[in-house]
């Protein structure tokens, strides 16, 4: 009689920026057509640091420093998906991906359905985006409504380290255009990460805190914004259940509603602006379909409908644990 031993888990603490760059480098060294390419990604390694070291490990031929030209970057992925490659192009702010707008939303989006399933476009963009980081206009935007809105598209956007590692791995899987939202803020945050486990798959959402009196949801940094408004909440004797959404398109709207339906009463938190927004379509399809379990209206907490403020303002403009705690007083007063 034998007996199976399993192999004990291969956990490491890492900051999130250096689960990411652990993650490519799985990605890069399981698969030769994995190619990685962006502006001073190479021997910098990335204004954040995150491709560091793979230029070296890889090659040249594989992590591709270019010129600053996000349309020429997003059109030469487009190019060599269609040769067989797998580019991962990195943008390096959010507020720089719109010269490559129309490379991405009326191209790439199209290319499989313009050639009827014919042809796959296994494109990742990479862009970094969101505040708390003190930076200057078009460096801490959330422009992820214009790609949820861009049919053909995947959007996703991990909130810890270990999502982060697993997550851009699947992303560099599909077969279909991802755009890998990440939140700038929490590249030095430290967690756990699993590596001889996959966590959940890339467009499935998480309970991240059980709760029972209202259910508070979100995506990217403002997870952990929401965990501490769940904190505080629970000191003053109201329990908050917390989802991570993790997928922006497609939702998995499976543990929202069946969280939803048993609290009653449901807050969505962004950094984005309110207006038409993400948080808009999951408020709007939450009261469709839970509507007759909802105690109250669904809520929104969001950034203002103003352009990115200065930096010694983005305090008031982002979201924090005091305005999303305003929400929920709301909402259980109803």
């Amino acid at each position: 009689m034998t007996t199976e031993t399993q192999a004990p888990p291969q956990v490491e603490t890492l900051p999130f920026a250096k689960a990411l760059n652990a993650g490519l480098r799985a990605a890069l060294a399981a698969d030769d057509h994995v190619l990685l390419m962006g502006e001073d990604i190479g021997r910098l390694g990335g204004v954040f640091r995150v491709t560091e070291g793979l230029q070296a490990e890889f090659g040249e031929r594989r992590v591709l420093d270019t010129p600053l030209a996000e349309s020429g970057i997003v059109g030469s992925a487009i190019g060599l998906a269609m040769a067989g490659f797998r580019p991962v192009c990195e943008i390096q702010f959010d507020g720089f991906v719109f010269p490559a707008f129309d490379q991405i939303t009326t191209q790439l989006a199209k290319m499989t359905n313009r050639h009827e399933g014919a042809m796959s476009f296994p494109v990742v963009i990479r862009i970094p985006y969101g505040g708390h980081i003190g930076a200057v206009e078009h460096h801490q935007e959330s422009p992820e409504a214009y790609f949820t809105h861009t049919p053909g598209l995947r959007v996703v956007s991990p909130s810890t380290p270990n999502d982060a590692y697993w997550m851009i791995q699947h992303a560099i899987a599909s077969d279909d255009p991802v755009i890998f939202m990440e939140p700038k803020s929490k590249y030095w945050l430290k967690g756990e990460v699993d590596m001889s486990t996959p966590a959940l798959p890339l467009h499935a959402s998480r309970v991240v805190r059980r709760g029972t009196d209202v259910t508070l949801v979100g995506h990217g940094a403002m997870v952990t914004t929401l965990l501490q408004a769940a904190a505080l909440a629970e000191g003053e004797g109201t329990s908050c259940e917390v989802i991570d959404l993790r997928s922006l398109s497609p939702i998995d709207y499976g543990p929202i509603l069946d969280s939803v339906r048993r609290t009653g009463r449901m807050v969505y938190a962004q950094e984005a602006s309110g207006f038409t927004s993400l948080g808009s379509e999951v408020a709007a399809t939450v009261m469709e379909k839970a509507f007759f379990a909802l105690e109250a209206p669904v809520l929104r907490v969001s950034g203002f409908d103003t352009p990115f403020p200065p930096a010694k303002l983005e305090g008031q403009f982002l979201p924090d644990a005091d305005r999303i705690l305003e929400a929920v007083d709301r909402a259980l007063a109803y």
